[in-house]
């Protein structure tokens, strides 16, 4: 028989749980609207452009990155065919795939974008996390994308609880 842990998540888990969704879903959706509003580019084109760019000076295999924004191949397929109609990319057949490459239109589009995408992260997410708690809440982050599927060290997954006080989590006594 499952143990009762494993079954429903504690009052805090589940808090912790929907401020994330909340709050994530909240700032993607600021973002991606103040970019869409002031440069034109819905969140995926914004994506896909400032990847290609950054990550393959302008080209990319399209397998290389369906894998760089974790998405299905179908997905991306999907969107490059949109974006190939606004003349933002271009695909090319090469030996073993297809090459993705940013056209002058699409590197002009993300040119634009940048600093609207700098002002609305700012403004939607930076400059709301106090100074002093912004190395921190990198880390814990960056900590959280690389993650192991289970914690690995002492006392992971132990949350203060909502009084600050008690710790609730794994290895609470």
């Amino acid at each position: 028989m499952d143990e009762p842990r494993a079954q429903q998540l504690t009052p805090d888990e589940l808090r912790l749980w929907h401020a994330w969704k909340h709050a994530s879903e909240r700032l993607r959706a600021r973002i991606g609207e103040d970019i869409a509003r002031d440069a034109g580019l819905s969140d995926p084109d914004y994506a896909i452009l400032t990847r290609l760019i950054d990550l393959g000076s302008g080209v990319l295999r399209q397998n290389e990155l369906a894998a760089s924004m974790a998405w299905h191949r179908s997905r991306l397929s999907h969107q490059l065919t949109r974006m190939e109609g606004r003349e933002l990319v271009q695909r090319a057949t090469v030996d073993g795939g297809v090459e993705v490459h940013v056209t002058s239109t699409g590197r002009e589009a993300a040119e634009v974008a940048r600093p609207v995408a700098a002002a609305a992260i700012r403004r939607h997410l930076v400059d709301r996390i106090p100074d002093r708690d912004l190395q921190r809440t990198v880390a814990l982050f960056e900590e959280l994308a690389d993650a192991p599927d289970a914690p690995t060290r002492p006392g992971a997954g132990r949350l203060p609880s909502a009084d600050g006080h008690q710790v609730v989590g794994p290895s609470s006594p």
